[in-house]
């Protein structure tokens, strides 16, 4: 039998890759071609994320979060929630696993995009905090510092890929808008 952490920790993950899973499906339906690329990066990345989420899991077997690990926990997960389904709604057609370079699709600065270059990566982000705060896992912690670092590697890699694609537009937004939230 499941213990509470670990039916939390399931029924996000079912939420969040769910949403992923669902944009996927629909966007490669609707545009009839590959909505992922084959990205060294984002290939670790994806790994690196299974890897994460099967630690929580193992580590959420023996725990029952209480009091503030409980309570912050469960809200960045539901922020991290919101701000993934906001990210993949708002960007429309422009979704793309990974930077496929034969593809130019629109530059969105609108929805959650007015406050982060790069809000579904960020939900990755808070999934990691989530976690290690609900968990109250060190190894967890650990691990969202090195998933911080495949993001970012990401992310520089779908800079220099919009850099081109949209030129002095993307300079602009760069200019106005943060890449993660703050930073």
């Amino acid at each position: 039998m499941m213990n509470a952490a670990l039916m939390v920790i399931f029924v996000h993950q079912l939420l969040f890759q769910g949403i992923f899973m669902g944009k996927n499906i629909y966007l490669r339906k609707k545009l009839g071609r590959h909505i992922r690329g084959h990205n060294p990066e984002a290939l670790l990345a994806i790994a690196y994320f299974a890897v994460f989420i099967l630690c929580a899991i193992v580590q959420a077997t023996g725990v029952s979060p209480d009091g503030a690990n409980l309570l912050f926990g469960l809200l960045l997960m539901i922020l991290s929630l919101g701000v993934a389904a906001a990210s993949l709604y708002d960007l429309g057609d422009s979704w793309r696993v990974g930077v496929i370079e034969e593809q130019t699709t629109q530059l969105v600065e609108a929805g959650i995009y007015r406050f982060s270059r790069n809000p579904y990566f960020l939900s990755y982000l808070l999934m990691f905090a989530a976690y290690s705060i609900y968990l109250h896992s060190y190894l967890l912690a650990i691990m969202s510092l090195l998933g911080f670092v495949l993001i970012h590697r990401m992310v520089l890699k779908e800079e220099q890929h919009l850099a081109v694609a949209h030129g002095e537009e993307y300079r602009q937004y760069k200019e106005r808008i943060p890449r993660y939230l703050l930073l």
